[in-house]
């Protein structure tokens, strides 16, 4: 299929049903059997994940409802050779940040992101790896702006949600900063802001029962 014809929709109370997807793959690298149709689960508890068994109707999983775990908003963390902006309510809590730079980016810290603890590029390199969009950054004299990443087009997080880039969001990406070309789906039906992922598996300790380690 071309690219045009790539797409992600979403089932009322239902799976996200992927089409024309060419790659998906878990966070450990090993790829999963790309399908040209691929209903995929999103309620939590498909004993099949991360395809859909019909466990949704079973548990009367809803496609929206809840409170987001962070606002919509902006928020700038300036330094003197790169400005990182970061809205809460697409943090998924991927944890790249920290796993690839935590002298920049801590919660230990305030404030958790300190740019000058870094270099610019240990700052852009965290910024390509946020799997949500985020984070966003510039160096002076640029505008803001995402960083894109080599990626499959779909990432199946351990314990976390999809990870998506390359094909459109199911449903218009209205969070300020949000990207169409790199977001999150969550995976474990808790989220406050559905289709997207706020964060909320991990709020919950989800776990999707798989081996990845």
């Amino acid at each position: 299929m071309s690219d045009q014809e790539k797409s992600i929709e979403e089932r009322e109370n239902g799976p996200i049903v992927v089409k024309g997807a060419e790659s998906i793959v878990r966070t450990d690298g090993v790829a999963v059997a790309a399908k040209p149709v691929m209903a995929l689960c999103r309620c939590g508890a498909s004993a099949n994940k991360p395809f859909c068994d019909g466990s949704h109707a079973k548990i009367g999983f809803e496609s929206r409802g809840g409170t987001p775990a962070g606002r919509d908003r902006v928020l700038a963390y300036e330094g003197d050779a790169a400005t990182v902006w970061f809205n809460p309510l697409l943090c998924a809590h991927a944890a790249e940040c920290g796993r690839i730079a935590p002298h920049v980016f801590s919660d230990r810290q305030r404030p958790w992101i300190q740019p000058d603890k870094g270099s610019v590029a240990e700052v852009e390199a965290v910024v390509k790896a946020c799997p949500s969009g985020a984070l966003r950054m510039s160096a002076p004299g640029e505008a803001e702006a995402q960083r894109f990443p080599e990626r499959a087009e779909i990432t199946v997080q351990k314990d976390g949600p999809y990870w998506v880039q390359g094909i459109a969001p199911p449903v218009p990406m209205e969070a300020e900063g949000g990207s169409a070309e790199k977001f999150v789906l969550c995976r474990c039906g808790k989220s406050g802001n559905k289709p997207f992922c706020d964060g909320s598996h991990r709020d919950a300790g989800w776990r999707d029962g798989s081996e990845e380690s």
